[in-house]
């Protein structure tokens, strides 16, 4: 899995994110309406997609892309 294929698949899960509009960089609250919900929807993917689960103290400690590209791929190769 690489940054942008964690990215695509983000940006492919929220219908208010244009593709592209997400960096590494970006901090993901401020890109999209973040509530509750969309953190239930991006755990869920993370969960689906990778095998690996996502904590709201996860969510809550991220600030950008990159932040949660890291833990889940920290994860993955635990």
């Amino acid at each position: 899995m690489t940054i942008e294929e964690f990215i695509q698949l983000v940006e492919e899960e929220f219908d208010d994110l244009d593709p592209g509009l997400l960096l590494p960089e970006s901090k993901f609250r401020e890109k999209f309406e973040w509530n509750s919900i969309n953190a239930l929807i991006l755990i869920a993917v993370v969960k689906t997609e990778y095998d690996v689960i996502l904590t709201a103290d996860d969510l809550i400690r991220s600030v950008t892309v990159q932040n949660l590209y890291d833990i889940v791929k920290g994860r993955i190769q635990e």
